[in-house]
C-alpha cells in the first residue's frame, strides 16, 4: 500500500502534468484558429483553378491543348510524399497518416515507389521500419509560405518530366472540423482538375483566352500543381492543431479525473491511518487499567 507522502506526490504530478495539456491545448486552440482561416481562405482559389482548367480543357478540340505534366503514361515508379507533423502529443493523427503509407508501400507489387516526407514523425516512423527514404524536408512547417510549396511543387514536377517517376501522390491529413481530421491520398502528377457539383453551372461559361488557351494552359497548370502542394501543407497543419487540442482536452480532463480519485483515495488511506492510531491508543489505555 503506498504511503500518504508518495499519495500526494502523485497528486501534485499530476496536477503538474494537467497545467501543461491545460497550456498546450490553449496554444494549439490559437493557432488553429489561424491555420483554419488560411485553409478556408485558400479553398475557393483552388476550386476555381481547377474550374477554369477544367473548361479550358474540356472545351477545346479533342488533342488541341497540351502539357507534359497532364501526360499519362503506364505507371512502373511513384513518388509518395508523406505528410506529418514535426511533434507528437496529437492523439492518432500521425499514426493514421504513418500506417496509411505503410500499408500502401507493402501492398503495392511490381510497381516501384520512392518516399519523400514532410514532417520528423513520418520521416522516423517509416526509417525505423526499412524504407528508404529519398527526401526528407525538414523545418517546412517552420518555414511554411506559398514559395516552399512552390518549390517543393516544382522539385516533384521537374521527377515527373524527367521520366523518374511515372505518378506522384500526396498522403496528408485533410481538416474537417476540429474534431474530425481525415487521412486523404491525393495523386498530384500527372495533374488532374476536378470541379465540384458546385462549380458545374459556372463551367458552362465561355471565355476568352489570351494570347491563346495553349498560353493560358502553360501557366495555369504549374501553378495549380503549386497551389494543391500548398493546399496539402495547410490542410495538414490545421489538422495537426486540431487534433493537439482535442488530445490535450481529453488529457486535462483524464488528468482532473485522476486527481479526483487519487484525492478519494488519499482521504480514505488518511481515515483509516487516524483510525488505526485512535484504536492503538484506546488499546494502549485500557491496557495500562488493567
Amino acid at each position: 500500500m503506498a504511503s500518504l507522502r508518495d499519495i500526494r506526490k502523485r497528486i501534485r504530478s499530476v496536477k503538474n502534468t494537467r497545467q501543461i495539456t491545460k497550456a498546450m491545448k490553449m496554444v494549439s486552440a490559437a493557432k488553429l484558429r489561424r491555420a483554419q482561416e488560411n485553409v478556408v481562405a485558400s479553398r475557393p482559389y483552388a476550386s476555381t483553378l481547377d474550374a477554369v482548367m477544367s473548361t479550358l480543357i474540356s472545351r477545346s478540340e479533342p488533342g488541341s491543348l497540351s502539357h507534359p505534366l497532364l501526360t499519362r503514361r503506364e505507371v512502373k515508379k511513384i513518388e509518395l510524399v508523406v505528410v506529418t507533423s514535426d511533434r507528437g502529443l496529437a492523439g492518432g493523427f500521425n499514426a493514421n497518416i504513418n500506417r496509411r503509407a505503410l500499408k500502401m508501400i507493402s501492398e503495392q507489387t511490381g510497381v516501384q515507389i520512392t518516399v519523400s516526407t514532410i514532417g520528423r514523425k513520418g520521416h522516423d516512423f517509416l526509417r525505423g521500419r526499412g524504407v528508404t527514404i529519398r527526401k526528407d524536408n525538414p523545418g517546412t512547417y517552420q518555414k511554411l509560405s506559398y514559395a516552399t510549396a512552390d518549390a517543393l511543387a516544382k522539385e516533384l514536377s521537374k521527377r515527373f518530366l524527367d521520366g523518374e517517376v511515372d505518378a506522384v501522390y500526396l498522403m496528408f491529413n485533410e481538416f474537417v472540423s476540429a474534431i474530425a481530421q481525415v487521412p486523404t491520398t491525393a495523386q498530384l502528377l500527372p495533374f488532374e482538375a476536378k470541379v465540384g457539383e458546385g462549380q458545374k453551372a459556372g463551367a458552362q461559361v465561355d471565355y476568352k483566352y489570351e494570347p491563346n488557351p495553349q498560353a493560358v494552359l502553360e501557366t495555369l497548370v504549374p501553378q495549380a500543381v503549386s497551389v494543391k502542394v500548398y493546399r496539402a501543407l495547410l490542410e495538414s497543419f490545421a489538422a495537426e492543431h486540431a487534433a493537439r487540442m482535442t488530445a490535450m482536452e481529453n488529457a486535462t480532463r483524464n488528468a482532473g479525473d485522476m486527481i479526483g480519485a487519487l484525492t478519494l483515495y488519499y482521504n480514505r488511506s488518511r481515515q483509516a491511518q487516524i483510525t488505526k492510531e485512535l484504536v492503538e491508543i484506546v488499546s494502549g489505555a485500557e491496557a495500562l487499567k488493567g
